[in-house]
């Protein structure tokens, strides 16, 4: 899992300590001494670069936890979501170098007074935010996964009492956070000619946005800290005032206009942004780029293509029910068949999952439709988000080399359209110039939830308001701003499992279908006798069986791992499979090895 990343104990003082210190203070190749590196802008840009190279996020934003949630059925789930499977004593993330990179930051900001009477003002402030922005990353990223953590804001020796300390409570942590957020995008520049790999003034931006949308929304649907079980002290920015934070960061962004969603064929435009080599320069704020000349690539198209290689990731009936129609109104069924549920439908549902009459280059070079394999996917649905269509890549360990957004404009306009929803500011302009600007781009009619012709979904909203504890905060307009997120970010930087988490509605992962398990395509009486026809292949449900290209074995026992269909003989595909979710599980357990270490860590409520 993305959060099992990361926390400390004394044998990182230990180990990294040692390891880093020989790797920042030997000498570099062009025999400048440790006393003096820092000391130049190369030394401050070589510095940063291998900031970039260890931390740059990759291929976990097209898969990572959102390939375990409501939305995306596995092969096999995490162990995490598993009945009695995961605790304390199988925690991990709590190793050596689990807070050198921070440690890496802190070392940079410690020395970079060497630079001041070498560089511009102008320049050591950029770098400086560089370098401020990586440790709040850092930092953010073990919040979201234990909560109450060490903030770390010094160039730890080895006998330091922080090493033997408690945790920092969640709340400071943030505002300490949210202090190098804010310093980075006041002081970094805002240059975009190097690189969307860089960090300027817009990651930052952006990234704080995201940040202060996650925090101040957990903070506002989840009654208390959930590392210790007490009610959030506001000591320091109330939700509010952190929602605020991410609403004015998003502004700047858009008030700028440096970046823009990219537009044209309603029926490409979106996808466009995840299949081509070279980011896009208009929407993406902060990615990275491959290149096979110089043989770095990665292999999304070969784990969502392969039937032996990655979990055989699968859309679900859910995710696919949340796309609206063209005329900007909800379906009022899902009981059809694959080849008519397209019809109509918001067209980035065809640029997301493998739909009628989508292309791709066999291995022969010719350019068919292509087959929905029934032995890659669990559902019936295919992703192809993020595919290299030629079959050449559908292999284990396939090169790839599309470019990967992590930050894009689309983001922030849903960033702007929640902050303004919840804070009681949401207006029909507002709504036109975010929602409405992303559903024009797909080529959906926008309706406004506060005016005359909008529909409400009352399935959206039984989805949504089954078992929260915050219903009563879902208006209408909330519910098709979540719905606009689920359909916009579809596995893409792990929105949907933040989103649950944040919400506080973790228990969809767990309640998925009846509790039963993830529910896939509709097979009408006739496709259950005859064969469901599907881009050029017929494809069968039999009892019995085996599970491969076309056909699916029903056995109807409700086992784990085993398929069944809703109606008997027909009706919609179900992959069984039990998952556990308690409250607690909002935040990670620290591992057992790390509190037999240092005591003070104290453990997370519940675990």
């Amino acid at each position: 899992m993305k959060r099992v990343f990361y926390i400390f104990a004394m044998t990182w003082a230990a180990i990294t300590l040692v390891s880093c210190d020989k790797f920042l203070t030997r000498n570099p190749e062009n025999k400048i001494s440790a006393e003096l590196f820092l000391s130049t802008e190369n030394d401050l840009a070589l510095y940063s670069n291998g900031l970039i190279d260890a931390a740059l996020p990759e291929t976990s934003i097209a898969i990572g936890d959102d390939a375990y949630t409501d939305f995306c059925a596995t092969k096999l789930s995490s162990d995490f979501y598993h009945p009695g499977i995961w605790g304390p004593d199988k925690g991990s993330g709590w190793s050596s170098g689990n807070f050198s990179f921070i440690r890496r930051c802190n070392y940079m900001i410690h020395n970079m007074d060497k630079a001041k009477a070498n560089v511009s003002d102008e320049t050591w402030r950029h770098y400086m935010g560089v370098a401020r922005f990586w440790r709040a990353y850092a930092h953010f990223l073990k919040l979201q996964t234990f909560g109450d953590i060490p903030w770390i804001d010094k160039y730890l020796q080895p006998d330091d009492p922080i090493l033997f300390a408690g945790r920092d409570d969640r709340e400071y942590v943030f505002h300490m956070i949210l202090e190098d957020f804010e310093y980075a995008s006041e002081n970094c520049n805002d240059n975009l000619e190097l690189s969307r790999t860089n960090i300027n003034r817009w990651v930052a931006l952006a990234f704080m946005a995201r940040a202060c949308l996650w925090e101040g929304t957990y903070r506002s649907c989840h009654d208390i800290n959930p590392s210790t079980g007490a009610f959030w002290n506001n000591s320091y920015e109330s939700a509010n005032e952190i929602l605020a934070k991410a609403g004015s960061a998003a502004d700047e962004i858009i008030e700028s206009g440096v970046f823009s969603l990219h537009t044209g064929d309603v029926q490409t435009a979106y996808g466009e942004l995840f299949n081509q080599n070279k980011v896009n320069a208009e929407e993406v704020i902060w990615g990275r780029e491959y290149s096979e000349e110089l043989a770095v690539s990665h292999d999304i198209t070969g784990q969502y293509n392969s039937p032996t290689w990655g979990q055989q990731y699968s859309p679900t009936k859910e995710f696919v029910r949340m796309y609206l129609k063209t005329d900007g109104n909800p379906v009022t069924r899902d009981d059809v068949s694959i080849t008519e549920e397209f019809e109509g439908r918001d067209w980035r549902m065809w640029q997301t999952v493998n739909s009628p009459g989508h292309k791709y280059q066999t291995l022969t070079g010719e350019i068919a439709d292509k087959p929905t394999k029934f032995n890659e996917v669990f559902t019936g649905y295919a992703w192809i988000k993020w595919n290299q269509e030629k079959a050449e890549n559908y292999r284990a360990g396939a090169e790839c080399y599309n470019a990967l957004p992590i930050l894009r404009y689309g983001e922030i306009l849903l960033i702007k359209a929640e902050v303004a929803e919840r804070l009681g500011q949401m207006s029909e302009s507002i709504w036109t110039a975010t929602i409405g600007a992303l559903r024009a781009r797909a080529g959906v009619a926008s309706i406004y939830p506060g005016s005359a012709a909008y529909r409400a979904d009352s399935w959206l909203r039984d989805y949504y308001m089954e078992d929260i504890q915050h219903s009563s905060m879902l208006s209408n307009t909330l519910l098709e701003i979540m719905r606009e997120r689920a359909v916009e970010m579809a596995m893409e930087s792990e929105s949907r499992h933040d989103d649950l988490i944040r919400w506080n509605m973790g228990d969809l992962i767990e309640r998925r279908y009846n509790h039963q398990g993830w529910r896939g395509i509709y097979i009408t009486a006739a496709e259950a006798a005859g064969g469901i026809i599907f881009n050029g292949a017929t494809y069968h449900v039999r009892v019995g069986g085996s599970h491969d290209e076309y056909n699916y074995p029903i056995a109807n026992t409700g086992a784990d791992q085993t398929f069944s269909l809703s109606k008997g003989s027909y009706g919609y595909l179900i992959y069984n499979y039990k998952l556990e979710w308690d409250d607690k599980m909002y935040v990670s357990p620290i591992p057992t090895a790390a509190l037999n270490v240092n005591k003070n860590l104290g453990q997370n409520k519940g675990w």
